[in-house]
C-alpha cells in the first residue's frame, strides 16, 4: 500500500507521457493514494549559458511549464480527478528533481516511463535508470 504516488512525466512533447500519466493515475486509484504529478524544467548547467538570457526567463520557463502540465494532467485525468492531484513543477536535473521531489511528498512509488533507450543504459532510458538506482522507494517503469 502506498502513501503517496509520484508520477514524472516530460511536457517538452505533449502526449509523449499520457500513458505514463494514465498507469499512475490507475495505480493511485487501486490504492486509494494521493497522486503527484511533476515536470522537470531542465537546468542549463553553465552560469555561461544562463548568461546570455534575460533575468525574467527562469521565472517564465517555470510559469510556462505549470500551465503545460495543468494542461496535459487535465486532458488525461479529467477537470474532477484533476483537482485532487498536486501539480509540481521543478528547476535542475531530472533524476536528482524527482528523487527530492519524493523524498519531500515521502512517496512510496514513482512511476516514470522509459523511452530513448540505447544499450549503454541497459534498455532503460538515462533518468529512468538513474531513478531506479538511486530512489528509496519502489518505481514503476512503465515502457513507451
Amino acid at each position: 500500500m502506498s502513501s503517496s504516488i509520484l508520477c514524472a512525466i516530460d511536457i517538452s512533447d505533449t502526449g509523449k507521457d499520457r500513458e505514463v500519466l494514465k498507469t499512475a493515475i490507475k495505480l493511485a486509484r487501486l490504492d486509494d493514494v494521493q497522486l503527484d504529478v511533476v515536470t522537470v524544467v531542465p537546468d542549463f548547467g553553465m552560469s555561461l549559458v544562463g548568461g546570455y538570457f534575460n533575468k525574467t526567463h527562469h521565472d517564465e520557463m517555470m510559469s510556462n511549464a505549470k500551465e503545460q502540465l495543468s494542461a496535459e494532467v487535465l486532458e488525461t485525468a479529467g477537470s474532477e480527478l484533476n483537482a485532487k492531484i498536486r501539480h509540481i513543477v521543478v528547476f535542475g536535473k531530472t533524476y536528482e528533481e524527482v528523487l527530492k521531489t519524493a523524498k519531500k511528498a515521502n512517496s512510496s512509488l514513482i512511476v516514470v516511463g522509459a523511452h530513448k533507450a540505447d544499450l549503454s543504459e541497459f534498455l532503460l532510458g538515462p533518468n529512468a535508470a538513474r531513478i531506479v538506482r538511486h530512489s528509496t522507494c519502489s518505481v514503476y517503469v512503465v515502457r513507451i
